[in-house]
């Protein structure tokens, strides 16, 4: 696992020492059987971006404070250049760009998707958040599998749905698919 995700669960690990909450009542209140939260929190596991958003949302701490360890400081604008995101590099297939990783109290969490093409048959990493979620397709094709429904989405298209739901985007034709992800609270 990459040094980044190693971060965010000893910065997991630390919030959830410092307000003194155990193991057991975390997991049970993200709603995970204690064994999966005890594999994200020692690091050697990516944690899922809904779980982050369950856990900052407990903590009422911005979800950028949990991925990077800075706390945004910015509240009458942000403005963040092409290529400046905050990179979050989840899986191997996906990259997110936070696009507003620098404005203090957010009520919707832009990114900028990109996913890469399967290089072999792994099974999908399902994930599913609190919320809504709007995604337009800037570039390539994408497979969108949300619940039990299959979306075809080309570059234009956009989708809105209840991120509640089990979600996973697949690039299709062998090609890179980027799209920008808003997810609301």
């Amino acid at each position: 696992m990459t040094g980044e995700i190693k971060q965010i669960a000893d910065r997991l690990k630390d919030l959830r020492e410092i307000y003194a909450v155990s193991t057991e009542s975390l997991a049970n209140e993200i709603g995970i059987p204690i064994t999966e939260y005890v594999k994200y929190e020692s690091g050697d596991f990516d944690i899922p971006i809904g779980l982050l958003y369950k856990i900052s949302n407990k903590f009422e701490i911005e979800l950028t404070s949990l991925l990077s360890g800075d706390y945004p400081k910015l509240h009458i604008y942000s403005i963040v250049r092409k290529g400046q995101g905050l990179i979050v590099e989840r899986r191997k297939k996906n990259k997110y760009e936070n696009l507003a990783f620098n404005y203090i109290h957010k009520k919707t969490e832009p990114f900028l998707v990109t996913v890469n093409p399967e290089t072999d048959n792994s099974t999908d990493n399902f994930s599913s958040h609190q919320g809504q979620e709007f995604n337009y397709v800037i570039e390539g094709s994408l497979l969108l599998s949300i619940d039990n429904y299959k979306l075809v989405l080309r570059e234009g298209d956009s989708v809105y749905f209840d991120s509640s739901y089990n979600h996973v985007f697949k690039a299709l034709n062998n090609s890179q698919a980027r799209f920008i992800a808003i997810i609301i609270q």
